[in-house]
Protein backbone atom coordinates (compact mmCIF):
# COMPACT_ATOMS: atom_id res chain seq x y z
CA UNK A 1 0.00 0.00 0.00
CA UNK A 2 0.96 3.37 -0.95
CA UNK A 3 -0.03 6.41 1.20
CA UNK A 4 0.25 10.14 0.05
CA UNK A 5 -0.54 12.35 2.44
CA UNK A 6 -1.39 16.37 1.32
CA UNK A 7 -2.60 19.40 2.68
CA UNK A 8 -0.36 20.83 4.89
CA UNK A 9 0.75 24.34 4.97
CA UNK A 10 1.11 27.92 7.08
CA UNK A 11 -1.98 28.59 9.05
CA UNK A 12 -2.53 31.13 11.90
CA UNK A 13 -3.13 30.21 15.30
CA UNK A 14 -7.15 29.79 15.27
CA UNK A 15 -7.61 28.25 11.54
CA UNK A 16 -8.07 25.71 9.90
CA UNK A 17 -6.61 23.09 7.85
CA UNK A 18 -7.64 19.57 6.30
CA UNK A 19 -5.37 16.82 5.35
CA UNK A 20 -5.74 13.99 2.96
CA UNK A 21 -4.15 10.82 2.80
CA UNK A 22 -4.61 9.00 -0.82
CA UNK A 23 -4.56 4.94 -1.37
CA UNK A 24 -3.46 3.24 -3.85
CA UNK A 25 -1.58 -0.44 -4.33
CA UNK A 26 -4.25 -2.44 -1.63
CA UNK A 27 -7.55 -2.68 -0.39
CA UNK A 28 -7.88 0.53 1.49
CA UNK A 29 -11.47 -0.40 3.03
CA UNK A 30 -9.60 -3.30 4.50
CA UNK A 31 -7.35 -1.04 6.38
CA UNK A 32 -8.09 0.78 9.89
CA UNK A 33 -6.29 4.56 9.49
CA UNK A 34 -4.47 6.62 11.83
CA UNK A 35 -2.84 10.36 11.92
CA UNK A 36 0.99 10.62 13.45
CA UNK A 37 2.49 13.83 14.26
CA UNK A 38 5.80 14.46 14.71
CA UNK A 39 7.43 17.82 16.25
CA UNK A 40 10.64 18.92 15.91
CA UNK A 41 12.67 17.07 19.01
CA UNK A 42 10.42 14.96 19.86
CA UNK A 43 8.92 11.09 19.69
CA UNK A 44 5.97 10.89 16.54
CA UNK A 45 3.08 10.61 18.15
CA UNK A 46 -0.79 9.30 17.94
CA UNK A 47 -3.16 12.21 16.66
CA UNK A 48 -6.43 9.93 15.36
CA UNK A 49 -7.71 6.78 13.86
CA UNK A 50 -10.58 5.11 12.57
CA UNK A 51 -11.99 1.74 11.76
CA UNK A 52 -12.43 0.09 7.84
CA UNK A 53 -15.16 0.92 7.56
CA UNK A 54 -15.17 4.66 9.72
CA UNK A 55 -17.81 3.74 12.02
CA UNK A 56 -15.17 3.93 14.96
CA UNK A 57 -12.38 6.73 15.27
CA UNK A 58 -10.09 7.20 18.35
CA UNK A 59 -8.66 10.90 19.04
CA UNK A 60 -5.75 11.82 20.99
CA UNK A 61 -6.93 14.04 24.44
CA UNK A 62 -4.68 16.93 22.84
CA UNK A 63 -6.31 17.66 19.66
CA UNK A 64 -10.44 15.74 20.63
CA UNK A 65 -12.99 18.38 19.71
CA UNK A 66 -10.81 20.35 17.29
CA UNK A 67 -9.70 17.77 14.76
CA UNK A 68 -11.44 15.27 13.44
CA UNK A 69 -10.67 11.74 11.27
CA UNK A 70 -13.05 10.95 8.54
CA UNK A 71 -12.94 8.14 5.71
CA UNK A 72 -13.74 7.80 1.83
CA UNK A 73 -13.64 4.45 0.54
CA UNK A 74 -14.72 5.20 -2.12
CA UNK A 75 -11.74 7.81 -2.59
CA UNK A 76 -9.41 5.70 -1.12
CA UNK A 77 -8.63 8.59 0.65
CA UNK A 78 -8.93 9.27 4.70
CA UNK A 79 -8.93 12.38 6.04
CA UNK A 80 -7.51 15.25 9.04
CA UNK A 81 -10.17 17.68 10.11
CA UNK A 82 -8.18 20.36 11.95
CA UNK A 83 -9.77 23.15 13.54
CA UNK A 84 -8.48 26.05 16.19
CA UNK A 85 -5.22 25.19 15.63
CA UNK A 86 -2.36 26.15 18.17
CA UNK A 87 1.48 26.69 17.80
CA UNK A 88 1.69 23.69 19.75
CA UNK A 89 0.17 21.68 16.64
CA UNK A 90 2.76 22.24 14.73
CA UNK A 91 4.43 18.98 13.69
CA UNK A 92 4.99 17.46 10.57
CA UNK A 93 1.66 14.91 9.80
CA UNK A 94 2.02 11.40 8.57
CA UNK A 95 -0.89 9.02 7.80
CA UNK A 96 -0.63 5.25 8.44
CA UNK A 97 -2.26 1.50 7.45
CA UNK A 98 -3.06 -0.87 9.73
CA UNK A 99 -3.76 -4.31 8.73
CA UNK A 100 -4.86 -5.74 12.00
CA UNK A 101 -7.00 -2.90 13.54
CA UNK A 102 -6.94 0.88 14.09
CA UNK A 103 -4.32 1.32 17.03
CA UNK A 104 -2.77 4.02 19.45
CA UNK A 105 0.43 2.75 19.35
CA UNK A 106 3.18 3.46 16.00
CA UNK A 107 4.06 -0.38 15.71
CA UNK A 108 1.31 -1.45 14.77
CA UNK A 109 0.74 0.16 11.58
CA UNK A 110 2.37 -1.53 8.59
CA UNK A 111 2.60 1.54 5.46
CA UNK A 112 3.34 4.74 6.40
CA UNK A 113 3.14 7.85 3.80
CA UNK A 114 5.63 10.59 3.23
CA UNK A 115 4.42 13.37 5.80
CA UNK A 116 3.22 16.73 5.28
CA UNK A 117 4.56 19.84 7.28
CA UNK A 118 1.51 21.88 9.19
CA UNK A 119 3.16 25.21 10.53
CA UNK A 120 1.17 27.18 12.93
CA UNK A 121 2.13 30.50 13.68
CA UNK A 122 0.96 32.62 16.84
Amino acid sequence: VQLQASGGGLVQAGGSLRLSCAASGGTFSTYGMGWFRQAPGKEREFVAAISWSGGTTNHADSVKGRFTISRDNAKNTVYLQMNSLEPEDTAVYYCAADRGGWGTPRYEYDYWGQGTLVTVSS
